[in-house]
């Protein structure tokens, strides 16, 4: 039995590239470990950050004279198009609630109608039972004052009664003297 291993061009790879990648790496430590290549590396940049300047400077300059939006101003209408859609949107919100509450308002306001439907039904039956009462009173009145006529008349007719019994009592006592008294004379 012999130990055979099989070639794997993969593994080949990886060490192939784990080898490069090491070497790249000394590499760059060795060149950014330098004074010389940090102050030409600096120098580099910032020559190229105005060089960037310069040239988003002479963009604008030609897009303005050509009627061309920049960069900045597609920006500038980006945000503006997000905060008038998030303005909308709150727009939307309110308007939704005033609807709710102008349902509700007009669900208070239909209950009140109601009630004061039943109110001015009851103060019409309250008016027309007032003027039955009016009606009513007037006639107690006139009646109570044809009972004190009544009484008067009653009282009159007692004491015509009365005095018709002591004429009565009178007159009986008399009969009854009178006899007594015609007795009394015929005798003289």
């Amino acid at each position: 039995m012999s130990d055979n291993k099989t070639y794997d061009p993969y593994e080949s790879f990886h060490k192939l590239s784990l080898l490069w990648e090491k070497q790249i790496n000394d590499f760059i430590f060795l060149w950014t470990n330098n004074k010389e290549f940090v102050k030409m590396t600096n120098a580099g940049t910032e020559f190229h950050s105005r060089y960037l300047e310069t040239l988003k400077k002479n963009q604008e300059a030609l897009a303005s004279v050509l009627n061309l939006p920049t960069k900045s101003d597609v920006t500038n209408v980006a945000n503006l198009t997000i905060q008038t859609e998030e303005k909308i949107e709150a727009l939307e919100e309110q308007i939704w609630e005033l609807q709710d509450s102008v349902k509700s308002q007009s669900k208070e306001i239909e209950s009140v109608v109601e009630v004061s439907k039943e109110i001015i039904k009851l103060t019409k039956q309250l008016k027309t039972e007032l003027v039955k009462t009016k009606k009513e009173l007037a006639d107690t009145k006139s009646l109570h004052a044809e009972l004190q006529e009544m009484k008067f008349e009653l009282l009159k007719l007692n004491n015509f009664k009365d005095e018709f019994d002591d004429l009565k009592g009178l007159i009986s006592k008399e009969r009854t003297v009178e006899p007594v008294l015609t007795g009394t004379g015929s005798a003289k």
